[in-house]
């Protein structure tokens, strides 16, 4: 099922006049205590062939640059989904990954993929375009037990990237399940003239584009008080500019989907 409006610009616009005020209050309490706050992986699949879609990218940045929710570290991902391509736009960021990441949601909740979709830490869908439910989303996950992470780049040039990653003592239910460690490059700062499909005369920009992403390997389950290190290298993709890229490291389970930890660092800072 595909949630499709025509009046997206009209919301767009809702969502940049009426949508400061839900972040203005909030945003001073969010920059309270950096240190202290929890992460919160915000995942938002959407589409630019999705005439919905772009409040939802407007909704996510607005996420990602305010920082809303007192004691929360929003940390976000845009998953660009290929099941609009068919449709008159051919999305140049879209990916089948991304489109099976999405399905696995969905077909753990029992549910169609959508687009605009937020998943909030893996484990709360709500529709990507409302920014009440999704601080609310926000406000639920920060107060779950989180596995602490570090990762830092240790080196690297032009073409790639290397990182040290570690976790500490897996939290959260994990009896027969499996920690994953997944590791992801974002991009900022991409835009689209689209002329076709139901966004079609319309200007699109982006942030944290997801452009890979990979499972670096397994956390330790059973109570150790380091339960991962890793040294992981990124080769760069030629059509990725290095300069807006950022490193997001992530556990999650494998069956619940439940993301128990994030952390990320700007890539070449």
């Amino acid at each position: 099922m595909k949630i499709v409006s025509s009046i997206f610009f009209a919301t767009l616009i809702l969502l940049l006049i009426g949508g400061s005020e839900l972040f203005s209050a909030a945003d001073a309490q969010g920059q309270e205590g950096s240190a202290r706050r929890s992460a919160v992986l915000v995942e938002l699949f959407t589409s630019e062939g999705c005439s919905s879609c772009p409040p939802a990218d407007v909704l996510l940045q607005k996420l990602e640059a305010q920082q809303p929710v007192k004691g929360a570290q929003v940390i976000a991902l845009e998953e660009h989904v290929d099941y609009w391509n068919h449709d008159g736009w051919i999305d140049p960021y879209s990916s089948a990954e991304w489109t099976e990441r999405q399905q696995s949601y969905a077909t753990l909740m029992g549910k169609d993929p959508y687009t605009p979709e937020l998943v909030v830490d893996g484990g709360i869908q709500l529709v990507g375009n409302n920014p009440k439910e999704a601080v609310m989303a926000i406000e639920d996950a920060r107060t779950n037990p989180k596995t602490e992470i570090e990762i830092t780049q240790t080196g690297g040039d032009a073409k790639e990237a290397r990182f040290k990653i570690s976790a500490g003592q897996v939290q959260g239910k994990t009896e027969g399940d499996s920690a994953e460690v997944w590791l992801a490059v974002t991009e900022d700062g991409l835009h689209s003239s689209v002329n076709r499909g139901e966004n079609a005369g319309h200007e699109l920009t982006h942030v944290a584009t997801l452009r890979w992403l990979h499972k670096i390997g397994v956390a330790n389950a059973k109570g150790e008080p380091v339960s991962f290190n890793g040294e992981p290298t990124v080769k760069f993709n030629s059509r990725w500019n290095a300069e807006n890229l950022r490193a997001v490291v992530f556990v999650q389970m494998k069956k619940s989907r439940q993301i128990i930890g994030a952390a990320a660092v700007k890539i070449g800072s």
